[in-house]
């Protein structure tokens, strides 16, 4: 399985984002059953591609993350390549569709 990194402060997530060139944050809310059955999902996809670092932010916990990267309501997953965002799924993924997608960048990314 993929290591999760609990980031529990902007300073953390900036860190993290500043130390992985290719980044997938995950954020979530304790009250969101969606949430939550997303995690070991991405867990289990995200294991494929062993560039990415996950790190997973409780959004209760460090409220300023909806204003650092605009979001109106949890879950929200972005792919994070250099401190850039590439990429953005709200609640509704679908995990194939973001498999292709995660392809095609990681694939770029690779030949770099």
């Amino acid at each position: 399985m993929k290591d999760i990194f609990q980031l529990t402060t902007v300073e953390e997530i900036d860190t993290f984002l500043e130390n992985h060139a290719l980044s997938f944050l995950y954020v979530s809310s304790p009250d969101c059953s969606t949430c939550h059955a997303l995690l070991p999902k991405l867990e289990e996809l995200l294991a494929d591609y062993p560039l990415i670092s996950f790190g997973h932010i409780d959004a209760s916990k460090v409220e300023a993350v909806a204003e650092k990267f605009l979001i109106l309501a949890a879950p929200i997953m972005l792919l994070i390549i250099e401190r850039k965002e590439f990429l953005r799924e709200d609640r509704f993924v679908r995990f194939g569709d973001l498999k292709e997608k995660l392809d095609r960048i990681y694939d770029q990314f690779d030949r770099i």
